[in-house]
């Protein structure tokens, strides 16, 4: 490999992979790569000179008041660790968290016009699962046994981790303490890679407030600083057990961040995976958000690992074409608000006061009480349309005279209702006793009718019995036809049934169709009445067979 670090322009760095050749194959292997950074540190590279160019800049944007984010990708035994932690045996080799804390606090020390107060927090993602590396219960509990840490999501889509502690530090000592105790409880485990592999993603938080006193601004910022696991590749190292699920599990997110970066370098994506991961999910922001990014690409150039040191760099490259949006984070502190609002209430007050000469209280005396409902009702009784309502300019007492003739209208509102449901009972109660009266008359009228229709149906049964005596005596007089006489008994009985009117007709109608009626109206003649004596003349008159029915009768005379 060979590097060309050039001041004016971005460094490069060029990997020759040289061809094996085999006898009898054409072999046309790719033999250069070439990728361009921002900057190339070589393996003689001290920690101070990767800290002044990665980290210095992200730290002074979290201090005025922008999120940050540092993390370290690379295979395992690359050295992300040692970068991003650092080496325990010199001081010279502490890493990017030791040195960004004693930058922190060394320029918060230095600025004494605002207010500082420092959080930090240690989160640890173990084959998919988060655990809290500030937690006490860690030497005592198995890993198992810990309470786990979820990811919680806001309307806003921000993320809140539950079980998460904030540890507040108010200086480097207490900084330093906690980030050794979260080093101390990390996962580590020995691969044929590297004697201590850390097996877990690890997010150590620093969270920055800082207000000016006197104002209701504060500005929140947060530096996320990420170590990330190794990828590698099982065929190579050939582990198993423990150790290939731990593998699998750190493949995976580590695919899954690959896709996130993949999609956020496209144009015109819709849909930003975040959610496959609980890494992904933590460093949303981080990744094509509010946030200011910087990425560490670790390589391991060694002819095993290059082909992870090429992919390492191409993944580098595609991350380093994502573009974020940083913001400042900058928040209205609401008890400051309040206090200052009140502050300004009664310095108005004051002012009041002093123009009008009087001092003003917050609600109005009994005495001003009965002013102002004298002067609203003279007001409301005054028929002028020029007359006017005047309170003078005090808001109170415009207030109180719109609530009082609010009352009124609502009182009124409230009386004309009463008014109108009385007259509506009243004339319900007025109909009411109409109808009974009108359905008493229709009563009595429909018992009258019931009554001449009795006396109707008695005086036809009368006049069919006569009829059916007259017919008997006459068929014992002359020998007619026994069919015929059968027919009109069976007629006449059947008249006799509780529908005598319409069997009574039929019986008369059935008689005039065998010409005995106009026999039937000279025996009964002289006994039926006026009225059904002059309609059984009409009938004989217009009906068609009048003719021949009075040849008839001659001819029974003479025989």
């Amino acid at each position: 490999y060979s590097v060309d670090d050039d001041e004016k322009t971005l460094s490069s760095l060029e990997i020759i992979v040289p061809r094996d050749l085999a006898d009898g194959f054409i072999n046309n292997k790719r033999e250069s790569y070439k990728f361009k950074f921002q900057k190339i540190f070589d393996q003689e590279a001290k920690q101070d000179v990767v800290f002044d160019s990665v980290a210095k800049p992200v730290a002074e944007c979290v201090l005025a008041g922008y999120n940050g984010t540092i993390f370290a990708y690379g295979q395992t035994g690359s050295g992300k660790t040692f970068t991003i932690t650092g080496g325990a045996e010199r001081y010279s080799d502490r890493g990017i968290i030791p040195r960004t804390l004693s930058y922190i606090f060394d320029q918060l020390q230095k600025d004494s016009s605002k207010v500082y107060t420092t959080h930090v927090s240690y989160l640890e993602i173990y084959n998919e699962c988060g655990y809290d590396l500030l937690d006490p219960r860690h030497e005592a509990s198995r890993l198992e046994d810990l309470p786990k840490v979820t990811i919680m999501e806001d309307p806003d889509q921000n993320i809140h981790l539950k079980n998460l502690s904030l540890q507040q530090a108010t200086n480097e000592e207490e900084a330093l303490n906690l980030l050794f105790l979260g080093d101390t409880n990390r996962v580590i485990a020995e691969t044929p890679m590297n004697q201590a592999s850390t097996r877990s993603h690890c997010i150590f938080t620093i969270h920055i407030s800082s207000k000016e006193p006197g104002s209701a601004t504060i500005r929140r910022s947060k530096l996320h600083l990420v170590d990330l696991a190794g990828s590698e590749r099982v065929a190579k190292t050939g582990v198993g057990g423990h150790l290939l699920t731990e593998a699998k599990y750190i493949n995976l997110s580590l695919h899954y961040l690959e896709q996130v970066i993949i999609a956020l370098a496209e144009k015109n994506r819709s849909h930003i995976p975040y959610r496959n991961s609980m890494m992904t999910s933590v460093l949303r922001d981080s990744l094509g958000g509010n946030c200011m990014t910087t990425m560490i690409a670790t390589l391991s150039i060694d002819k095993r690992s290059i082909d992870e040191s090429i992919s390492t760099c191409r993944f580098a490259q595609r991350v380093a074409l994502i573009k974020n949006e940083a913001v400042l984070n900058e928040e209205i502190d609401p008890r400051l608000v309040i206090v200052q609002l009140k502050k300004e209430i009664q310095e108005l007050k004051d002012e009041l006061a002093l123009v009008t000469c009087k001092q003003r209280t917050s609600e109005l005396s009994q005495e001003e009480l009965l002013q102002l409902d004298e002067l609203i009702e003279t007001f409301l009784e005054d028929n002028d349309p020029d007359s006017t309502l005047d309170v003078g300019a005090d808001m109170r007492k415009i207030k109180y005279c719109f609530i009082h003739v609010k009352q009124l209208m609502n009182h009124s509102k409230i009386s004309d209702t009463k008014l109108l449901s009385q007259r509506t009972s009243e004339e319900k109660g007025t109909n009411k006793e109409a109808g009974e009266e009108e359905l008493k008359k229709l009563k009595e009228l429909l018992q009258q009718r019931d009554n001449e229709i009795n006396i109707l149906v008695n005086m036809l049964k009368k006049e069919k019995k006569k009829a059916q005596d007259a017919l008997f005596q006459l068929n014992a007089a002359s020998a007619g036809p026994t069919v015929l006489e059968k027919s009109l008994s069976i007629n006449l009985e059947e008249s006799q049934s509780p529908s005598s009117c319409f069997s009574l007709k039929e019986a008369k109608d059935f008689s005039s169709s065998v010409h005995r009626l106009p026999l039937l109206s000279r025996q009964t003649g002289g006994k039926m009445s006026l009225g059904c004596q002059e309609a059984f003349e009409v009938f004989k008159r217009d009906h068609g067979d009048n003719i021949t029915i009075e040849n008839n009768k001659e001819l029974l005379k003479q025989r």
